[in-house]
């Protein structure tokens, strides 16, 4: 099944994404990036607890992560737009490659662990530009858009996927073969990621206007976010992801909690993390009208088996209820191919970015307030809350919900293929 034959009217197949030119490679590499991501995190997060056997030390290892990933993507963008995705990419991966390089001269030379927080800040940081770079390049390898909705459902099964490998991957070579060929495994993910990219990847000159010198680049970041803020539609999709993120949050970060010493932790963060790929497969066989059409009904739905848990059923009862919320955030897949699509070509750089720094900061903020409402409650009545704050939160959103705005948002983004995507 060719791009141009793989339209309207049919579903493509996963087989069918991977045999579009050049995009298997590239995927592979996506996931060798994630992978070493993982690695560094869990590496160094490892050290820390070796040198000063303080949990709040290690989770702090892992929290640091998050503000530069925020900062990184809310700033990089401009650079996504001004320079060809392709170079970015690549230079991305080196210096993260680099960043690994300084971590392992730090773990032998002994040096302090804020030294090394600061360099993982510095490596987390980088991969803003990547993570916008490599949106950017699958928007333009997929002539068909449907193929590329396809695509985007296989990514965000796979990015579970490499989550669990990553972190798995991460701790086992701490385990096998020590931290500092750990951290040179880890180097080689991001040197082979950017050896692909170079070898695979053509370079696509940029287009539209830019700002000159530092003030034009704070110009260019300043305008894509008011040019977010005021769009019909793309304004409303990063709203609703921000609001769902209370309810896909809570069960992650209160699983523990909730199965206390029973030994079901694992299980119940794995949950709704299963869920979530059954609900990505069965949303895939629709067609992307169909999966359009769901975002704003699973939305609403997703935070409802979560409203159990104020009742303290079983274990098992709750394992359930979370793995249901996990199928029903499979909006999402067809949320972030719209937003992608609807966005203007010249713009994606820096819109992408500033979606991701959003989604990013509401992410840890649903974290904060799921701990805060399990301490001051009970574990359980913190899910229920947060998921009954997240179907309030939604509810408003769906009421005033642009319906014919982002019907023929979708209709455009889908029907006319991008006389780009031979150039990527």
């Amino acid at each position: 099944m060719s791009q141009t034959q793989a339209s309207a009217g049919s579903v493509p197949t996963y087989a069918a994404v991977l045999r579009v030119p050049r995009y298997l490679p590239i995927f592979l590499a996506g996931a060798l990036s994630m992978w070493g991501d993982y690695i560094a995190r869990v590496t160094i997060a490892a050290v820390v607890y070796a040198r000063t056997n303080s949990p709040l030390a290690t989770a702090t290892t892992l929290a640091v992560s998050l503000v530069p990933t925020f900062f990184g993507r809310s700033l990089v963008g401009p650079v996504v737009d001004r320079f060809p995705y392709k170079w970015v990419l690549i230079w991305s991966h080196l210096l993260r490659a680099t960043c690994v390089l300084g971590l392992m001269w730090l773990v032998l030379s002994g040096s302090s662990v804020y030294v090394m927080f600061a360099v993982l800040c510095v490596l987390e940081l980088i991969g803003g530009a990547s993570s916008a770079s490599n949106m950017v390049l699958l928007t333009d390898l997929f002539e068909d858009r449907h193929l590329y909705a396809r695509a985007v459902g296989l990514g965000a099964m796979s990015e579970q996927f490499n989550q669990a490998i990553g972190l798995a991957v991460g701790g086992g070579l701490v385990a096998l073969v020590g931290y500092e060929t750990g951290l040179l495994i880890d180097l080689l993910t991001f040197v082979g990621a950017a050896l692909v990219i170079l070898f695979v990847v053509q370079a696509r000159p940029v287009t539209g206007r830019r700002g000159r010198g530092v003030r034009g680049f704070v110009g260019d970041l300043s305008t894509a976010a008011k040019d977010l803020a005021r769009h019909p539609v793309l304004a409303r999709l990063v709203l609703l992801s921000a609001f769902a993120s209370l309810g896909i949050a809570a069960p992650e970060a209160l699983a523990i909690p909730i199965a206390g010493t029973r030994g079901w932790g694992g299980a119940l963060m794995a949950a709704p993390i299963v869920g979530a790929v059954v609900g990505i497969v069965l949303i895939g066989r629709r067609d992307v009208q169909s999966q359009n059409r769901s975002i704003v009904p699973l939305a609403l739905a997703m935070p409802l088996p979560l409203l159990v848990t104020a009742l303290h059923p079983p274990i098992l009862v709750v394992a359930a209820c979370f793995f249901a919320s996990g199928m029903l955030q499979a909006f999402m897949v067809p949320l972030q191919a719209t937003f992608a699509l609807v966005t203007e070509p010249e713009l994606r750089g820096r819109i992408f970015s500033l979606a991701g720094a959003v989604s990013i900061a509401a992410a840890g903020i649903s974290f904060l307030v799921a701990g805060w409402l399990g301490a001051h409650t009970s574990p359980y009545a913190g899910v229920a809350w947060c998921a009954l704050a997240c179907l309030g939160l939604v509810a408003v959103l769906a009421v005033t919900w642009p319906h014919r705005r982002v019907r023929s948002a979708v209709d455009r983004a889908y029907a006319t293929p991008s006389t780009t995507s031979h150039a990527a």
